[in-house]
């Protein structure tokens, strides 16, 4: 990637992905990008699950109602959550490391998305947290924030519109 600028504009969330596997080196460098990512205090609260199995992708595709079924034809993706007993700010320590490797899968060439799972719901109301802790054997005291799924992409998207950034939102000294 040239500069952030063009990283951020281009990074979208891409739910399509062709069956390649990802490199060794390239997943080592998503990790990194997590593990290096800034948390409260440095107490590093946040914990990841890669997850390349088949079958296991395709079971925690179904852990809410929408919104996951993409995740049974990513090749990989991590589960990132979070120890609540080290950190009063677990789930904003979790979600700049999820948006760290969603940066990193945007400048390696990937594509990567967001799946949401703390405070959501099956169809049938079950807690997506137990059932992703259940799937994969997380201790319940963990907080899972989300799952990222990476892969090369099967799609191409346009990089965001800059006509259509919201500047009215942006206040200066004030909200006014």
């Amino acid at each position: 990637m040239e500069n952030f600028a063009e990283l951020i504009s281009k990074r979208r969330s891409i739910r399509k992905f062709t069956p390649e596997k990802l490199d060794p080196e390239d997943v080592k460098l998503l990790l990194r990008a997590a593990l290096i990512s800034p948390s409260s205090k440095g107490m590093h609260s946040y914990e990841f699950v890669v997850v390349e199995d088949p079958q296991m992708l395709q079971a925690l595709s179904q852990c809410k109602a929408q919104g996951a079924d993409f995740l049974a034809e990513a090749p990989f993706a991590i589960v990132v959550l979070a120890d609540p007993a080290l950190s009063d700010v677990w789930i904003e320590d979790a979600s700049v490391a999820a948006t760290h490797i969603l940066l990193q899968a945007e400048d390696l060439g990937l594509g990567a998305c967001w799946i949401q799972v703390r405070s959501r719901y099956t169809a049938d109301e079950r807690n997506t947290e137990s059932i992703v802790c259940k799937l994969l054997n997380i201790p319940e005291e963990r907080g899972v924030v989300c799952i990222v799924a990476v892969g090369h992409k099967g799609m191409e998207r346009k990089p965001q519109n800059e006509e259509k950034l919201k500047w009215e939102r942006i206040h200066i000294g004030q909200y006014c």
